[in-house]
């Protein structure tokens, strides 16, 4: 029996969420299991980057990626002796960022519209299909979804290409 697909939200810098396009995975809320767990297979998912980088100040405020749940694989990789996130694979598509502001007054998860950001701070939440809709309908080309195909598995090494995401 197949299952309906679900529609998340995860919130990432966007520096992070090139990355993970760049090697066709995601990781969730510091690199924690459980949020990837409650994903299933082609599941949708989309990023949304308060920062431009982790550590920085620069306000994005966009979704900056979109994809689907690849599989059912939750696996972790050693960053450092210190960080082993979990990760899931994630079939990325050719978007275009779009601002959340325009948007606000309209996505139903966004209860308090003056304190918008509020609900962004879990970090992964589930959203309904008509708030994934909209946000979809100015990221996706009409028609023509492309994969982007993941450059490496290894940025860490230095081998990360930067995927053109409409910016």
């Amino acid at each position: 029996m197949k299952t309906k697909e679900r529609y998340w939200i995860v919130v990432v810098s966007k520096d992070h969420a090139i990355r993970g396009m760049a090697g066709g995975f995601m990781q969730a809320c510091h690199g924690k299991s459980a949020p990837l767990r409650r994903m299933s297979k082609n599941d949708w998912v989309i990023f949304y980057s308060p920062k431009n980088a982790m550590n920085g100040d620069e306000k994005c405020q966009a979704f900056t990626a979109i994809g689907q749940a690849a599989d059912t694989d939750i696996y972790q990789v050693e960053m450092s002796r210190n960080f082993i996130p979990f990760r899931r694979n994630v079939k990325f598509y050719h978007c275009q960022q779009i601002s959340i502001l325009p948007l606000i007054e309209k996505l139903e998860f966004i209860t308090n519209k003056k304190s918008w950001g509020f609900q962004l701070r879990l970090g992964f939440f589930e959203i309904k299909e008509n708030d994934f809709n909209l946000i979809a309908s100015s990221m996706l080309p009409a028609g023509n979804l492309k994969v982007i195909k993941p450059k490496s598995a290894n940025y860490m090494q230095g081998e990360i290409e930067i995927c053109s995401i409409g910016l």
